[in-house]
């Protein structure tokens, strides 16, 4: 295969001007083009150098020297535009096991990543760590790319990553260091989301009014409990030991912070350590906590109340007192918002049970009373998904009173509430007809359940009024809760597109440090969605950059196929031009390089 070159257009050339009065000769590089408007050739600067007599001390013959600063510019220019005629045989094979394709549209990762400040942070900290002969930043960079890009095992990323340039020569570390560095990782959890946190917050401009709280897990498909790994109640309602995770974010969906604990621990116990860590150490001072019921205990209220802090909880209703039941079914005081939804809120002084500590380490309950804002809300759509899940369930409950001894307890979750006369054998777990009598629908609890139909309650210690007035209306207040759907997002992508599970490790220490690429896989993700206005999914943005590829057409020439309105809008937010068909190599590594160095968002 061969290239023949042909170049044409515009160059430039050394200006010299003398000065009719003193006679000093200036230089400046100028360049001749075409002005189409005004139908003749025009020069324009490129850039003014100097006087000859200034410039002699510096430069033996200045003239001389800047002709061929010129020549080189004029040569440079000539290979960047130039024209290629590519011959090739039609017969020529592929070499074997001939892989010449790359990623390229992984450089916004790794523009993102410097920006973060993680490459100089490990750094320095492995300077501290003599023994570590490998790169922990260069490890790090790779498992972030694959699992935004293509998630896999660790063995695995290590076999692919080759498609990308940074990483073409397999020899900068082993597998095994790959391994060893996650537990170098792990000892850095907290420091580095303290880090990042302080980017971002440099770099954006983050609002900290409004914390995000919710908790999620991941299963193991292992059988047997460890240290980390324990049996709990999944989300996915899975048998299996879980992993608990914790995330933080802020009202935008940007992760704050994250925390791994035991699948046996109970969620509740870890909204206020995470307070109390950003209140300290992350700057989170008027603040105001949005969580899901789980987090609606006594104790976190109690806490955030004394803490002076600001909570937004979702309420049971069909667990909560006969005072909010009552409320909420009496139709006095509602506001309609057309013909589907309505609303209305009142003070209520709630009596609430906390523990506090005995002086000999073990706990006793006090109740406290707490001043606080409760808001209904009616929904038409709202009631219409409970009665589709509730006719759902009833069906399967039906099937259960047919042939109870066909279902374990984990295969009746969720409906087991409807049916009368049903026991589990504790043993075993399945399902059989209690002694007193045959099973049947409980009539009494379904009709209970169908007065609640569309409604959803709030409660917050929030109120509309001194400072505060005409800030925290209703309507706020609920949207304030609805912004949790991001955090549920975000649990999305780490459980889909980042495929944070399967998890092939055992170590604690190696299983929080895939968790902490995943979070700040995450992150990346995020900003990518930031800095392109959040017009597009997670999913578009990681296949655009997953398309943005390129092949070795021969020589020293790449050839790009791909380019989309998503691959534009990245384009232009990171200032990398992906609209190029072909890139020389050198023009590449340059590019990479370029985003390596540090820069602060526009």
């Amino acid at each position: 295969m061969s290239y023949l070159i042909g170049v044409g257009g515009s160059s430039m050339y050394l200006k010299k001007t003398t000065n009719k009065n003193t006679g000093r000769i200036h230089l400046s590089i100028a360049e001749g083009y075409w002005d189409k408007e005004r139908g003749h050739s025009r020069t324009k600067t490129v850039e003014s150098i100097g006087y000859v007599d200034e410039l002699i001390d510096k430069y033996e013959n200045p003239i001389a020297h800047f002709q061929r600063v010129v020549e080189e510019m004029n040569q440079q220019g000539e290979l960047e535009s130039a024209e290629y005629t590519i011959r090739a045989r039609k017969d020529q094979k592929l070499e074997e096991n001939a892989d010449s394709r790359r990623n390229y549209g992984y450089i916004v990762i790794m523009k993102l990543y410097y920006e973060l400040g993680l490459d100089s942070f490990l750094r320095n900290r492995q300077r501290r760590e003599s023994k570590i002969e490998y790169s922990t930043s260069s490890i790090m960079k790779m498992l972030i790319v694959n699992r935004i890009l293509a998630p896999s095992s660790k063995s695995k990323a290590y076999e692919e990553m080759g498609k990308y340039f940074d990483f073409e020569n397999k020899g900068i570390f082993e597998l095994h260091d790959v391994y060893r560095a996650l537990s170098f990782y792990a000892k850095l959890e907290k420091e580095i989301q303290l880090l990042i946190h302080k980017r971002i917050k440099e770099n954006y401009g983050r609002n900290l009014d409004l914390i995000y709280y919710d908790v999620t897990n991941y299963y193991f498909e292992i059988d047997i409990e460890d240290e980390i790994r324990k049996k709990g109640v999944s989300k996915e309602h899975r048998p299996n030991p879980i992993v608990q995770l914790g995330l933080a974010t802020d009202a935008e969906g940007l992760p704050i912070s994250y925390e791994v604990f035991p699948g046996n621990e109970s969620e509740k116990l870890h909204l206020r350590p995470t307070i109390s860590e950003l209140y300290r150490k992350y700057g989170c001072r008027k603040i105001i906590v949005v969580a899901d019921s789980a987090q609606n205990t006594g104790n976190n209220v109690h806490y955030i109340d004394q803490a002076k802090l600001g909570y937004v909880f979702s309420q049971s209703i069909r667990g909560g007192s006969k005072s909010l039941k009552d409320y909420v079914v009496d139709e006095e005081g509602y506001k309609w918002l057309g013909e589907d939804y309505k609303w209305k809120s009142r003070v209520e002084r709630r009596k609430i049970k906390v523990d506090f500590d005995n002086s000999d380490g073990t706990t006793y309950k006090k109740d406290v009373y707490v001043d606080q804002r409760q808001i209904v809300f009616y929904s038409t759509k709202y009631a219409e998904r409970s009665r589709a899940l509730r006719e759902a369930a009833l069906k399967k409950a039906i099937g259960i009173i047919e042939t109870p001894h066909e279902y374990t307890r984990a295969m009746a979750r969720g409906v087991l509430k409807y049916i009368m006369n049903i026991e589990v054998d504790k043993e075993t777990g399945e399902l059989k007809e209690a002694a007193k009598g045959n099973p049947s629908l409980d009539i009494d609890v379904i009709r209970e359940e169908e007065k609640y139909d569309g409604y959803y309650a709030i409660v917050t210690n929030v109120f509309d009024e001194g400072e505060d007035k005409g800030r925290f209306s209703d309507g706020q207040i609920i949207e304030i809760y609805r912004g949790l759907w991001r955090i549920e997002e975000s649990f999305g992508i780490t459980k889909g597109d980042l495929e944070t599970r399967p998890i092939y490790l055992s170590l604690k220490d190696r299983i929080e440090a895939h968790f902490m690429i995943c979070y700040l896989s995450l992150v990346i993700v995020r900003l990518m969605q930031k800095r392109t206005n959040f017009k597009h999914s997670p999913e578009r943005l990681i296949e655009a950059l997953n398309n943005i590829s390129c092949s070795h057409e021969g020589g020293n020439l790449y050839l790009f196929n791909y380019r989309s309105d998503v691959a534009d809008d990245i384009s232009e937010a990171f200032a990398v031009d992906f609209s190029m068909q072909r890139l020389t190599r050198k023009e590449i590594k340059k590019n990479i390089g370029d985003v390596k160095k540090p820069s602060i968002p526009q």
